[in-house]
């Protein structure tokens, strides 16, 4: 393998350190038999490299977009896609039938009476999620990384919103300096931290307090509804607000702590460091939000023991 390709590979894939012998390994398994499908030949690297999560099933998703990515680098040639479909589209209808209320929603909070974080299963929530996301949030709508949970948010005068959590971000410096962990440990303990994706309150609504009142709510819930997904409770929560929109008022106001800001390169920019360093940044530079879901939510990310939490 020349020094040029060595350079380019990524530190870590699916959690774990990623070396040039697992190029060389996931080449050999592809080419041991023309005939496997893409599906078939992920799940075997994932079986030959241990890409596995917590309760040893395969990472297959993650995995999958670990395969493309070589693929269109040209590192590994993956045999044609048997059932080959366009990528999701950001813009997602809303279903037939749901219409914005004429009137503002406004007052205090209790007159929204029960508010409830209701969990995205069927395909029915589904796409009213996916709709709601893509025409009223400002980044639209895009399918979640890694292991990850949707909200609708309901009270007694209807629908109010919208929130997504997903896969942490890879490496952010100021977050990670931060929490205080070396590069072993976030490889090994990154799944224990859950990004707050998508925050959406409709708006129509417009009710002082209801925010950080859901942060609230979520915080206490989202725990437990991963320990029934996943088999792990997350230990901390991150979010990025862009600064030339938002002041992250609601996050502030629901404990969450404020700990610097983002380079603005974003999880899909694989530019080697030096190139990073000498570009502009193609992202908006965001500030960056954590907050706590345990007490010892430092010391069990600071080892290897945080898979056990």
């Amino acid at each position: 393998m020349d020094a040029k390709l060595r350079s380019s590979l990524p530190a870590s894939v699916c959690g774990q350190r990623f070396h040039p012998r697992a190029l060389r390994i996931i080449q050999e398994t592809i080419a041991e038999d023309g005939h496997r499908s893409r599906k078939e030949i992920t799940r075997q690297v994932c079986d030959r490299l241990g890409w596995v999560d917590h309760r040893g099933r395969r990472k297959e998703m993650g995995a999958a977009v670990a395969l493309l990515r070589f693929h269109r680098r040209g590192w590994i040639a993956l045999p044609p896609a048997r059932h080959p479909h366009r990528p999701t589209a950001r813009r997602q209808p809303l279903p037939d039938g749901f219409a914005a209320p004429d009137h503002v929603l406004t007052g205090p909070l209790k007159q929204l009476g029960g508010i409830r974080l209701e969990a995205v299963t069927g395909p029915a929530n589904s796409a009213l999620w996916n709709g709601l996301v893509a025409t009223f949030h400002y980044r639209g709508y895009a399918p979640g990384c890694g292991a990850q949970w949707r909200y609708l948010i309901r009270s007694e005068r209807g629908i109010v919103g919208a929130m997504g959590f997903a896969a942490a971000a890879l490496a952010v410096r100021d977050r990670d300096g931060w929490i205080g962990w070396n590069p072993a440990q976030r490889r090994a303990n990154r799944h224990l931290l859950v990004n707050h994706s998508r925050f959406l309150i409709l708006p129509w609504v417009q009710v002082p307090h209801l925010a950080s009142h859901l942060l609230g709510l979520a915080a206490r819930r989202l725990p437990a509804d991963f320990q029934a997904r996943y088999g792990y409770r997350p230990l901390l929560l991150e979010t990025f607000v862009d600064q030339e929109r938002f002041t992250g008022t609601c996050y502030r106001a629901a404990n969450w702590i404020r700990v610097g800001q983002t380079a603005g390169r974003g999880r899909s920019d694989h530019r080697p460091w030096r190139q990073q360093q000498q570009e502009a940044a193609p992202l908006p530079v965001k500030s960056i939000w954590l907050y706590p879901l345990h007490p010892d939510w430092r010391s069990r990310l600071c080892t290897g023991e945080g898979a056990a939490a």
